[in-house]
């Protein structure tokens, strides 16, 4: 008896021993996949950023290598726009004096837009394992990198009387000393131009930047990355930006080199 049952016994044992191994090396995607010996199972993770902070927006992509559960080490390019915290939104009240049409609001005293182009090397550290398998994973980002600041030039539609009859018409202008007066003169200006007026006169200005932010993820393990990321960033640039003009007429024109911000990020992404 003992002799025909150890073949079945030796069978059973097998079963059960090789059964858990091929098991383990099964990975479902979309969950949380977690190895307690071998820790996350990704390596690659891929994102999209949406950034609103205090003086602008911006958009951004990462590009991330998972180095362990709590360490992602990622490359960021984005581009955005920064405002003068004294710009204001005005409209044309008079009438348009036969002219016809709508003109767009302006801001009142803007010489350039302002866009930066900014790119990075950064890392993401989570604190603990709460979220192993549910819950939200508290972290902390950084970067830092070189920018390339974009200047465009403010286009307004002013006002101007005619030497023939006195007749007025309408010219698209950016600011100049020549101007001067009606740029700066609510009773001359109409509206602002098209965005895409300037595009062909812009200049570049060099400059640096660096983040440093709270990081909340919602699943750390998923296949699908939803984070939000709130905290502080720098940008610092080689010489004054001009985006207000500098006259007695533009309260507190305040123009410098650097622009401190708050910002809030969403990030939608994917691991792989």
């Amino acid at each position: 008896m003992t002799i025909k049952a150890t073949p079945v016994l030796l069978f059973l044992f097998l079963l059960l021993t090789v059964t858990p191994a091929v098991a383990q090396q099964r990975i479902d995607l979309g969950k949380n996949n977690y190895d307690d010996k071998k820790g996350i199972v990704y390596d690659k993770e891929t994102t999209v950023d949406l950034k609103l902070h205090t003086n602008g927006a911006s958009f951004g992509l990462n590009f991330g290598t998972l180095e362990t559960f709590y360490k992602t080490r990622y490359w960021h390019v984005e581009i955005g726009e920064l405002k003068h915290p004294r710009e204001t939104r005005q409209s044309r009240n008079l009438s348009t004096g036969g002219f016809g049409g709508s003109f767009r609001s302006y801001f009142f005293g803007k010489q350039n837009n302002f866009f930066v182009l900014r790119g990075g090397i950064g890392g993401k550290r989570y604190l603990s394992e709460k979220a192993r398998r549910k819950g939200i994973a508290v972290g902390y980002s950084y970067e830092a990198g070189p920018s390339i600041g974009i200047l465009k030039p403010y286009y307004l539609v002013l006002r101007y009387v005619s030497e023939d009859f006195g007749r007025p018409n309408l010219r698209s202008e950016r600011y100049s000393e020549r101007n001067a007066q009606r740029f700066l003169n609510n009773s001359s200006i109409f509206g602002a131009d098209s965005f895409t007026k300037g595009l062909g006169e812009i200049s570049l200005v060099p400059g640096l930047h660096g983040k440093f932010a709270m990081h909340f993820d919602a699943g750390a393990f998923d296949e699908v990355v939803k984070a939000v990321e709130a905290g502080l960033m720098l940008d610092l640039f080689f010489r004054d930006i001009p985006i207000m003009i500098e006259s007695p007429l533009v309260e507190d024109p305040n123009n410098r080199s650097f622009f401190l911000n708050l910002f809030v990020t969403l990030q939608l992404g994917k691991r792989s």
